[in-house]
């Protein structure tokens, strides 16, 4: 909480953009950090839905109609290196994790009001009103806890790559190439997940060895191939 304010403090003096990346990670993961050590023998849901939307957030700040500057490309950086790493953690731990649920009463209800809403207003402050595409993907991390929460496995992994593909779409309708790579990226992260928990063990050791060496290759050009082609369309055929 110190270092966090210590970094807003700073940057409301010198309005610089380290400043404002420190208060950037420091504030969120403070308020993640209260809530894990207030509830650690809960499954975290809240935490992992409100960091992957604050990453959301981070990774869209910067649009064609909006003149970048060095604060937004800060975020987006940010953006860019979080939500790959807490998608995982908010699709693949929960699955595994044996920890009880979180309880239903009024403060976990708030506690999920707010793990939603302060993201959206990051959001909302970043991208006035073109934030609503951020509400979409509210509605896809909600979506995903709920599926994470059940247990259902195959449709967390399809859920995820539809947002794989949501994500592409974004990048495609912003001019955004970064979010056309972390979506291919995402996908292939999803197809890898869903071979090595239901797909790896149903194969003998050969047949699941040669079967990961095609998807390396066969899958890894074919997505690249895919990749290069959208970036292309994006920029209009420009290399």
């Amino acid at each position: 909480m110190l270092w966090a304010a210590g970094a807003a403090l700073g940057y409301l003096l010198l309005r610089g953009w380290p400043q404002l990346s420190l208060t950037a990670v420091l504030a969120p993961w403070w308020l993640a950090s209260e809530y894990l050590v207030r509830h650690e023998r809960e499954v975290p849901y809240a935490v992992f839905s409100f960091l992957l939307l604050v990453a959301f957030s981070y990774l869209t700040a910067l649009w064609p109609e909006r003149a970048p500057s060095d604060e937004r490309r800060a975020l987006c950086v940010l953006g860019a290196v979080a939500v790959l790493p807490l998608g995982i953690l908010a699709a693949a731990v929960p699955l595994s994790d044996h920890r009880r649920p979180p309880p239903a009463d009024w403060s976990t209800a708030m506690i999920w009001v707010l793990a939603f809403l302060l993201p959206l207003g990051v959001a909302l402050l970043l991208r006035g009103s073109k934030a609503w595409m951020n509400v979409l993907a509210a509605l896809w991390v909600a979506v995903l806890a709920l599926a994470t929460h059940a247990h259902w496995t195959l449709a967390v992994h399809a859920w995820c790559a539809l947002g794989a593909a949501g994500l592409i779409a974004w990048g495609m309708r912003e001019l955004r190439s970064e979010r056309i790579n972390l979506g291919v990226a995402a996908f292939a992260i999803t197809v890898l997940f869903f071979y090595f928990s239901s797909v790896m063990d149903k194969l003998g050791r050969s047949a699941s060895l040669i079967g990961l060496g095609i998807l390396f290759l066969a899958g890894g050009w074919g997505l690249e191939q895919g990749r290069r082609r959208l970036v292309a369309q994006m920029r209009g055929g420009r290399p």
